[in-house]
């Protein structure tokens, strides 16, 4: 891991080419905690393709308007979730009509970082956590 941010709503950690946030339980992700987020990434992957991880083990809400500007992130080349909530696999199918990107749910952290890291161009196991 390069680094760990503590977000007043959860948890980012940043590695080499992807970062990973995790979500505290009943927090909302509004296009203001995005913006930081966002954040976050022009000051790690400013001239670099990178992924982004979301680790779902808590419940929280999200406002579908910031994947606009998700979208509008062209070093952003892999979107992936990672839950075992029946719920969240109905919200993905709601985020990524907004998304509108390579995006991929996945039961397993593991699957999801191959994914990315496929997505990136990358070889298996290089650069993981």
């Amino acid at each position: 891991m390069v680094r760990e941010y503590q977000l007043e709503v959860g948890t980012v950690q940043v590695f080499d080419n992807y970062m990973v946030a995790s979500f505290d339980e009943g927090a909302t992700i509004t296009l203001e905690r995005t913006y930081q987020i966002i954040g976050i990434s022009e000051i790690h992957f400013r001239d670099k393709d990178f992924g982004y991880i979301s680790l779902r083990k808590n419940s929280y809400a999200i406002d579908p308007t910031v994947y606009n500007y998700l979208r509008g992130l062209d070093n952003l080349k892999a979107f992936a979730i990672v839950s075992k909530k029946e719920i969240d696999m109905h919200n993905f199918n709601i985020e990524k009509m907004f998304y509108k990107k390579p995006m991929e749910f996945f039961i397993e952290y593991d699957n999801a970082l191959a994914w990315v890291q496929k997505r990136l161009g990358l070889k298996k196991g290089r650069n993981s956590a």
